[in-house]
């Protein structure tokens, strides 16, 4: 039940609150209000997603939004259109149309008798993205947003692209969205369920190949970038991050562009921080509630005065491709996040080592195709063993440049920057560096990273090839990080001209030569202790189900013998569990591959299945989706195939073929 003198309010649920959109589209949203908010108003939450809530988010949904409809809010998990239970089409992601219907469901609670007239938005990914968008909107009633996992530069930090280069995440995610859009709505909840499925079906977009049209920073891109004008937005944000997630630039870039913002970054994966994994998880739902009572309720919670940034700095472990937790502690900046900490600049020497002194160099690297194979997934979402693991064998593959054993604690606090005069020998190739840490006995655990398209080094919006054999001075960023490196260890800086499969490799193979190199560290003085506390988690009852197949994730690495093909095998399958409350049983299971051979970059082949079940009653609906990805030197090639069965009989099959010219990639 959130407390009016300190008593929790009984709450009721509507699994299917009907949202009627300007042009007459229904919107499902399931709606948790207390029981008395017509006669004492209430300010609402809203969650907009088209991640299904009557299967999807139902787990997180559970533990979240009845804890915040017993301490005095409504709130709404709202379907898009073409998702879930609502009706409509979904053409793509962040539209004006989903970002206006956001806007009129905002709108429409602001004018229920049981609302206060104040919203505030939140979510995690999806969630966290449109929630920032929608603020750059400025609804009057939008008065304060929680945004968790997302970005404010959709080109640059998202799925699709990272310093200019084509991530296969790109298809990856592209395949779930093709499967959790093609599912049909919950039978029990709609009459017309079968023809909402069908149009549905019939007007799904392939997205990894929408996406892949726009291959430079373009106006497609910059819309929904809230970074094009920060100061559109008028509510007031929290954000909210992981160390092991993807989207680990947005906390500290929105602390620092946002006047009166806050920002908290633990050390989790894609998880909202009250269960993600790894430990120590906190008591977000109390942060959040002091978020809202401040903004929504006009609440002294002390919120203003908070520290700006609030991060949990991880002590050096092990490589691993998998964690529970992570010792560390939280460290805190008052004002600002950590633009204003001092750097040290180490320089890339002839020998292999790192210098305070400028070096000339004269170094070659030149990594074959499947470098990259530690590198763990772009976005450990699935709590399978997604980390990065130990760097020896991508170092193997790379050139490195390693420090001396460390004279004393180092705090790596900030997104390190790499500047570099090099020279490649083809037109069209792509850097990717790695700041690891070496333990005494020559384990190798990433720290950091970042990748490079040579083409986007000036701009990723009008890039250009480079001039083989010709000297050039670049820069880029790794990404943010709180992390330390013990006294005793060493820092290494690892070069490659391939990161598979994390990113698709470039045309050709191609050596670049190094004439200077220089990484800057930014370095927080070290701390002992926790320098700010959270209170231990807290949530309402967990989801009710009963489980008929155990979930389960392999990652699974092979090499075959005869071809020399080096192959990454993921095979997620996420159970099969019935709600004890409403009685939907619903299922899925998906499959990826990647492909390479170490000699040839147009080798490279991805796939993505997946198969998906519902069942109600005497119906059973499955849903199988399916595509693939290869390239040639000038052009991109793509194939998808979806299809649809009812009760066993097929009634939709649709397939996709595509070809797309590569731009400066």
């Amino acid at each position: 039940m959130v407390q009016k003198n300190n008593v929790l309010r009984p709450f009721s649920e509507d699994p299917d609150q009907p949202v009627i959109m300007s042009d007459g589209t229904r919107l499902s949203a399931r709606l948790w209000k207390p029981d008395d908010a017509a006669d004492d108003p209430v300010p609402l939450i809203l969650e907009f997603l088209p991640y299904r809530k009557r299967d999807g988010t139902c787990a997180r949904d559970a533990l979240t939004h009845p804890y915040f409809a017993a301490r005095g809010y409504a709130c709404a998990r709202v379907d898009m259109r073409g998702n879930g239970d609502s009706h409509g089409v979904m053409e793509d992601e962040y539209t004006a149309q989903e970002l206006s219907d956001a806007v009129e469901v905002i709108e429409w609670a602001a004018a229920q008798p049981w609302c206060n007239g104040r919203v505030g938005m939140m979510g995690i990914s999806w969630g966290g993205f449109n929630s920032l968008q929608v603020a750059a909107l400025a609804p009057d009633a939008l008065k304060a947003i929680i945004t968790l996992c997302s970005t404010v530069d959709r080109f640059a930090d998202d799925i699709h692209y990272k310093g200019g280069c084509l991530l296969n995440e790109n298809l990856g995610w592209g395949a779930t969205m093709l499967s959790y859009s093609s599912r049909a709505p919950d039978p029990a909840l709609r009459d017309d369920w079968r023809e909402m499925w069908l149009e549905r079906l019939e007007n799904e977009p392939f997205l990894p190949a929408t996406w892949l049209r726009h291959q430079r920073r373009d106006a497609y891109w910059q819309h929904g970038s809230v970074c094009e004008v920060f100061s559109a937005i008028k509510a007031k944000v929290l954000a909210v991050g992981g160390w092991g997630d993807a989207y680990k630039n947005t906390v500290p870039q929105l602390v620092e562009a946002l006047d009166g913002a806050k920002g908290i970054v633990g050390p989790w994966v894609h998880k909202y921080p009250h269960f993600a994994v790894p430990e120590p998880r906190i008591g977000f739902l109390q942060e959040a509630l002091r978020w809202w009572d401040r903004w929504l309720k006009d609440i002294d919670t002390g919120v203003t005065d908070d520290p700006d940034y609030r991060a949990y700095l991880m002590d050096g472990v092990r490589p691993a491709a998998w964690y529970t937790e992570r010792a560390g502690r939280w460290i805190a900046e008052d004002t600002g996040a950590t633009t204003h900490l001092p750097v040290q600049t180490l320089h890339l020497t002839p020998e292999g080592g790192l210098d305070t002194a400028p070096h000339a160099l004269t170094h070659t690297v030149a990594s074959p195709a499947h470098c990259g194979a530690a590198s763990g997934e772009y976005c450990a979402i699935w709590l399978g063993p997604e980390m990065p693991g130990d760097q020896r064998s991508d170092d193997a593959l790379s050139s490195t440049f390693t420090s001396a054993p460390l004279a004393a604690d180092m705090d790596i606090v900030g997104a390190a920057r790499m500047t570099l005069a090099l020279a490649s020998d083809t037109p069209q190739g792509q850097i990717a560096v790695r700041l690891n840490h070496i333990h005494a006995d020559g384990a190798a655990t990433r720290i950091t990273y970042g990748v490079l398209n040579l083409s986007h080094r000036t701009s990723a919006a009008n890039p250009t090839p480079m001039t083989p054999g010709a000297v050039e001075d670049l820069s880029f960023d790794l990404d943010h990080i709180a992390y330390r490196v013990p006294a005793g260890d060493r820092i290494r800086v690892s070069i490659s001209t391939a990161y598979w499969p994390l990113v698709w490799p470039a045309p050709e193979a191609t050596q670049i030569t190094l004439h200077s190199a220089a990484i800057a560290l930014p370095q927080r003085p070290t701390t002992g202790g926790d320098e700010v506390s959270f209170l231990p988690p807290d949530a309402a009852d967990p989801w009710k189900t009963e489980e008929i197949r155990p979930e389960n994730h392999i990652r699974r690495q092979e090499v075959d013998m005869v071809t020399g093909i080096h192959s990454l095998v993921i095979e997620d399958d996420f159970g099969m569990v019935r709600d004890c409350d409403h009685g939907l049983i619903t299922g899925s299971l998906a499959r990826e591959r990647w492909d390479i051979h170490p000699d040839d970059p147009l080798s490279a082949r991805g796939s993505c299945d997946w198969e998906d079940t519902l069942e109600r009653d005497d119906t059973r609906l499955r849903t199988r989706a399916r595509c693939e990805m290869w390239s040639d030197a000038t052009t991109f090639y793509l194939s998808a195939k979806v299809e649809a069965w009812e009760n066993d009989t097929l009634v939709f099959t649709r397939d996709h073929e595509d070809a797309i010219a590569r731009d400066n990639l």
